[in-house]
C-alpha cells in the first residue's frame, strides 16, 4: 500500500467551532478515504495555557499561544481559522502570504471588500480554501439539489427560508465580539448567512433583494452581574425578500433572539410539479411532495436519511440511524482535503464566502435605505 502523504493542520482558536473542526478532522480520516493522512500538528489560542489544554483534549500535537507561530511551521500545511469574525481577513491573509491552504469559518470577512481581497490572494497564489457553511454538507441537502436539478418538482418558483436560535434572546445576556460592530454586523451577518448560503446553493445567484433589519435589544450588561450596561448597534432580526436570477422569488429570516429555538435552519421550496419541506432540527429527513400522486393520496412523504445519500453511508450502514452536525463538519474537511489534491472542488470556497457577503452588506444598505436594490 502507497503510504500517503501527511498534510499538517494548523487550528486557530477552540471555543466552540474551534472543537467542532477539530472533531471534524478526527471524524474525517476514520470515515473516508482521504487523499492525505491528517496530522493534527499545531492548535494556537490567546494564551499559552488555554492552547496547551485544548491541543491536549483535541488531540494535537503542539500548542502556541500566538497564530503567527503556525506560519512558519514547515510541518503546517493548512490553516484552519475558527476565530471572531474581525480576526479572519488578517489570519488568512497572513496563511495566504505563506502559503498555507485556508480554511476558515463563515462569514468569510467582516466586509465584501475584505472578502474579495482574501479571493483574490487566495487565486492568484492558487491555494485551496474552504468556507465552514456546512449545513450544506447534509446529505439531505445534497439530495433537495438533485430534486431540484433533475425536474422533479418542475419550475422552482418560490423559496422561504429561516435561520433562527435564541442564544441572545435574553436581555441580561451579557455585550459580547458577536455584537461588536465592527464584525460586520449581528444575526444577519452571523446566521443569515448561513440560509442566503443555502438558498444561492439549491435555488442560484440572486439578482436583487430588500432588507428590513431591527435591533429589539438595545443594551445589555456590560458583564454577567453588572448594573453597568452598554448599547448595542447590531441587528437582533433581518427580514429579506429576494427576487432569484432563474425568475423565483422568496423571503428570508435571520433571528437569534427566537426564543425557543435551538437550530432552526429550514426551508420550504415551490415547485411547478411539487415542493421540499427541510429543517435542521430534524436534519436526517427530507419531506417531498409530488402533484402527480393520484387523487386521494397527495401528501408530504419523509425521506430519511440513508447510505444511498452519499455520504451518509460512510458513517452508518443502515438507513434512519441519523448523522449529526459534526459529522458534517466532516464532510467538509473531506471536501476541502480533496480539493488541496487538486480534484474538482465542492466548496463552498473564499469566491463564494464572497458573494454572501455581498448578500449581507447589501441588504443592511436595502434596510437603510429602504428600497430594492440589484445585487
Amino acid at each position: 500500500m502507497t503510504q500517503k502523504r501527511k498534510f499538517g493542520i494548523g487550528l486557530i482558536g477552540s471555543g466552540f467551532m474551534g472543537k467542532s473542526h477539530a472533531l471534524g478532522f478526527a471524524t474525517a480520516r476514520r470515515v473516508f478515504d482521504l487523499p492525505f493522512e491528517i496530522d493534527l500538528a499545531l492548535l494556537a489560542d490567546i494564551n499559552a495555557t488555554l492552547a496547551d489544554r485544548a491541543a491536549r483534549a483535541l488531540g494535537f500535537r503542539r500548542s502556541t499561544g500566538d497564530w503567527r507561530d503556525l506560519l512558519a511551521a514547515p510541518e503546517v500545511d493548512a490553516i484552519d481559522i475558527t476565530t471572531p469574525n474581525t480576526l479572519h481577513h488578517e489570519m488568512a491573509l497572513a496563511a495566504i502570504a505563506a502559503g498555507k491552504h485556508v480554511y476558515c469559518e463563515k462569514p468569510l470577512a467582516p466586509t465584501a471588500a475584505q472578502a474579495k481581497e482574501m479571493v483574490d490572494a487566495a487565486e492568484a497564489a492558487g491555494l485551496a480554501t474552504q468556507v465552514g457553511f456546512n449545513y450544506l454538507k447534509n446529505p439531505m441537502v445534497a439530495l433537495a439539489k438533485q430534486i431540484i436539478v433533475s425536474g422533479e418538482i418542475g419550475e422552482i418558483r418560490t423559496f422561504r427560508g429561516i435561520h433562527a436560535e435564541d442564544y441572545m434572546a435574553d436581555p441580561q445576556a451579557p455585550w459580547i465580539w458577536r455584537l461588536d460592530p465592527a464584525g460586520g454586523g449581528g444575526a444577519l451577518a452571523d446566521i443569515g448567512s448561513h440560509i442566503l448560503a443555502t438558498a444561492r446553493h439549491l435555488v442560484g445567484p440572486i439578482s436583487s433583494l430588500m432588507a428590513d433589519v431591527q435591533t429589539l435589544i438595545r443594551e445589555r450588561p456590560v458583564s454577567t452581574g453588572v448594573a453597568e450596561s452598554r448599547a448595542v448597534e447590531v441587528d437582533d432580526v433581518a427580514r429579506i425578500f429576494v427576487r432569484f436570477a432563474n425568475g423565483a422569488s422568496g423571503t428570508l429570516e435571520a433571528n437569534w433572539t427566537a426564543m425557543g429555538r435551538k437550530m432552526q435552519h429550514d426551508f420550504e421550496i415551490y415547485g411547478s410539479k411539487g415542493a421540499i419541506l427541510f429543517t435542521q432540527e430534524r436534519l436526517n429527513e427530507l419531506q417531498v411532495y409530488y402533484a402527480e400522486d393520484r387523487t386521494g393520496r397527495r401528501g408530504f412523504r419523509t425521506v430519511f436519511a440513508a447510505p444511498e445519500h452519499e455520504p451518509y453511508g460512510a458513517f452508518c450502514v443502515a438507513p434512519g440511524h441519523q448523522i449529526g452536525f459534526n459529522d458534517l463538519k466532516a464532510i467538509e474537511v473531506r471536501d476541502f482535503l480533496e480539493a488541496v489534491a487538486g480534484g474538482s472542488p465542492k466548496g463552498p470556497d473564499f469566491r463564494e464566502g464572497y458573494e454572501i457577503q455581498r448578500l449581507v452588506q447589501l441588504a443592511y444598505r436595502s434596510s437603510a435605505e429602504k428600497r430594492w436594490l440589484d445585487v
